[in-house]
């Protein structure tokens, strides 16, 4: 949405809250914090709808989404002033930021001198700080500069509003409202005779079609990216993925998750006995006896002795070879 919001914003136009917020002769500081805080629910479920503005009256007061940073669109009031800006605290996490410009008139109207004045407030922190409230009022008059009066601000007459109104924030956010029973995309306007580009036109005129034909072709591009990914979405489409669970009812199938879980579970299981045997096992085991514990050391050397000191009675039978 900003290529197009600074493409159609080169023409003077811009998002307003399509409600009129009625004639105000005085706003004060805090009416227009309440306004733009309540404006910030109501932003997200009603569209903006792109407009110019053009010679508003005194007391207009009117919702814009604007960037922070752009210039604010021509609205066809010439000011012989230059804009001051300066913020207000608004308690401890809110600031409230307000631009002010004075002596404006409208040339070639009935204004006698230059005594319009324009205030913008926004919500610089803690608010949604594309939401401008711009309030036209009258302020200190002074004398027109005479090479002035009859000067215009913009070309006029201004085009038509062919861009469908869209939603600037919330869940919707870049989605287009198009009118009922107007095509979900309005074709092009036709072209013009073929004839040079830039006869018969001031600068702010050229910049203006300039404009228009670049958006015409951001359509174009888009409307043709939505088609070829229909057409990618409607080429690869399946049937619908089942999502399997642990309780799926098909008893003669089992499911992979379930299968993972129980493999997962076997291998933990195994893990944990090959560990807990590693780390603890062998810590607390007494020592084993030896293989020769279960003789008795001094029962054996008595039965020793019982066998090698024999009587002297059983060995005078004893046969001695005599010499050869």
């Amino acid at each position: 949405m900003t290529t197009s919001f600074q493409q159609t914003q080169l023409e003077g136009l811009c998002l307003r809250y399509p409600d009129n917020l009625g004639l105000h002769r005085e706003l004060s500081y805090d009416a227009a914090l309440s306004m733009l805080l309540r404006a910030i629910p109501m932003a997200q479920t009603v569209p903006f709808s792109w407009c110019f503005i053009d010679k508003p009256p005194e007391g207009q007061v009117m919702l814009l989404y604007l960037q922070p940073h752009a210039p604010f669109p021509n609205d066809g009031i010439r000011f012989q002033d230059q804009e001051v800006k300066f913020a207000i605290p608004v308690g401890s996490t809110r600031e409230l930021e307000v631009h002010e410009l004075k002596f404006g008139f409208i040339p070639g109207s009935q204004d006698a001198n230059a005594w319009r004045c324009r205030r913008r407030y926004r919500l610089h922190k803690g608010g949604h700080p594309q939401l401008v409230l711009v309030h036209y009022t009258r302020g200190p008059g002074t004398p027109i500069v005479p090479s002035l009066i009859n000067q215009p601000v913009r070309a006029y007459p201004l085009r038509g509003i062919t861009e469908p109104a869209v939603y600037i924030s919330g869940d919707k956010a870049g989605q287009k409202v198009f009118p009922p029973g107007a095509p979900m995309h309005a074709p092009p306007p036709s072209a013009p005779p073929m004839q040079n580009p830039g006869m018969g036109m001031n600068f702010n005129q050229q910049q203006a079609m300039v404009a228009r034909r670049n958006e015409e072709m951001e359509i174009l591009e888009r409307r043709r990216e939505r088609e070829r990914g229909r057409d990618r979405s409607g080429s690869t489409a399946t049937r619908p993925h089942r999502v399997e669970d642990d309780d799926s009812g098909d008893d003669d199938q089992i499911s992979s998750r379930t299968l993972a879980v129980a493999r997962y579970k076997r291998n933990h299981d195994l893990m944990n006995e090959v560990f807990k045997v590693a780390a603890y096992g062998d810590k607390n085991t007494p020592t084993p006896p030896t293989p020769y514990s279960i003789f008795d050391k001094a029962e054996l050397e008595a039965k020793t002795v019982g066998l090698l000191v024999l009587p002297l009675g059983k060995h005078s039978h004893v046969h001695r070879p005599g010499p050869t």
